[in-house]
């Protein structure tokens, strides 16, 4: 069963990664949140010493732990999922946007760990993957997607156009969502990989953004682009009976990732709040009655309660996923309970700090700020809700809408 410990593989994971987080990513963190689209160069340090502890073995601190595992004994597995989602936590603690910029931890390198087979996995090693799957008329609905790929001889040949791409302008891959065969429905959805320096891939334009700045978000074009068989991830085969489970398996291990991100955003306000209402004289005491406590306090502790149950469900689906459970409802719940815990507990903190905390002299007011994207990106709150009610009530897309 589900051990709610730290690994004890992990614990120098953690460690590892808070320090990022705290020496890193925290002192730069305004920097690029007010230098929109200028590359982080300081991450590149930290991206070769991160090369260099999986190469020797050891643990990588973000996305790229997806491709670790770890046996925890007497048939439980604690793997590269829960790694990657301790890591995550403790980087996004720092800064988000610095977190999703870190070369080759991209939220393709997910999907290709989820879904590649052994040969794609050994010749795209060390890339950089962006994730491209959302188009200006297929936003929660991936299966509305219309970027076309149409077999040639030995090749694919993509056509579309590609929005809010996470990483789209610095990775050096990106895995793009394709329909084989439009009038098939779900079932003709599959993934590819496309280096960026292929023909007739094209970065449009670099948008700008409310919060996680540091992070470049683009909109990209695919205009003829040639990619080999190979390169498609999964099997060609429209197989109706199964929709397109194989590209949604992406989901079941990215989710909880995202769900991560707002734990550790939320953590980093609720941190900062508490320090900041201890210097009001207001001291976060748990043992107290709900009616002996200041009304600060007790909203406090209302937000770190829904805090804690985000975080608790996101392990569970990152557990499940390494001890070979489905986790499809799990991921969803997880990532629909982070994403709005994690715009909830920010503002709240906010609120409970007054004006010095909407002034760019806290980080509180860019962390609000930050959190919302993490409610929308890789299925937004209500999509996730309409998932788990479908999980739930044994409905299919189609009976459910």
């Amino acid at each position: 069963m589900i051990n709610l410990e730290t690994p004890k593989r992990y614990r120098g994971l953690v460690r590892q990664a808070n320090q990022v987080a705290r020496e890193m990513f925290r002192p730069i963190s305004r920097k690029y949140d007010r230098a929109e689209h200028a590359y982080p160069s300081e991450l590149d340090t930290l991206a070769a010493l991160m090369d260099g502890m999986n190469a020797g073995g050891e643990q990588a601190t973000g996305a790229g732990a997806l491709s670790q595992d770890d046996s925890g004994g007497e048939g439980v597995r604690n793997g590269r999922n829960l790694a990657a989602v301790l890591g995550m936590i403790e980087l996004c603690w720092g800064d988000v946007g610095l977190a999703l910029s870190l070369p080759r931890q991209g939220l393709g390198n997910a999907a290709i760990a989820a879904v590649a087979d052994e040969e794609q996995a050994e010749r795209f090693k060390g890339c950089w993957a962006a994730m491209a799957i959302t188009e200006p008329g297929a936003g929660s609905d991936s299966a509305a997607i219309r970027t076309r790929a149409v077999a040639d001889g030995d090749d694919y040949v993509l056509n579309g156009e590609k929005i809010y791409v996470t990483a789209g302008g610095r990775a050096d891959t990106v895995v793009v969502w394709a329909t084989l065969d439009p009038s098939a429905g779900r079932a003709a959805i599959k993934s590819f990989l496309v280096p960026k320096d292929t023909p007739g891939l094209e970065v449009v334009r670099l948008d700008h953004k409310l919060g996680i700045r540091a992070s470049d978000t683009a909109t990209l074009r695919l205009t003829d682009c040639r990619v080999p068989k190979a390169n498609l991830l999964g099997s060609p085969e429209i197989d109706t009976q199964r929709s397109f489970a194989g590209a949604m398996k992406t989901f079941d291990n990215t989710r909880p990732i995202v769900a991560a991100m707002a734990i550790g955003l939320a953590r980093a306000a609720l941190d900062e709040t508490r320090n900041l209402l201890a210097r009001a004289g207001i001291e976060i005491d748990h043992d107290r009655p709900a009616a002996a406590r200041s009304a600060a306090a007790a909203a406090f502790l209302d937000m770190e309660a829904d805090w804690e149950s985000a975080r608790l469900l996101t392990l569970q689906a990152a557990w499940m996923a390494d001890n070979g459970r489905s986790n499809s409802l799990e991921a969803s719940m997880a990532k629909a309970k982070a994403g709005r815990m994690g715009t909830d507990v920010t503002l709240g903190c906010v609120e409970l700090i007054g004006p010095s905390a909407y002034a760019e002299t806290s980080l509180l007011e860019k962390w609000a700020r930050d959190a919302k994207i993490l409610d929308i990106f890789e299925g937004t709150q209500q999509i996730q809700l309409l998932i788990v009610a479908r999980r739930l009530l044994g409905k299919s897309s189609s009976e459910l809408k």
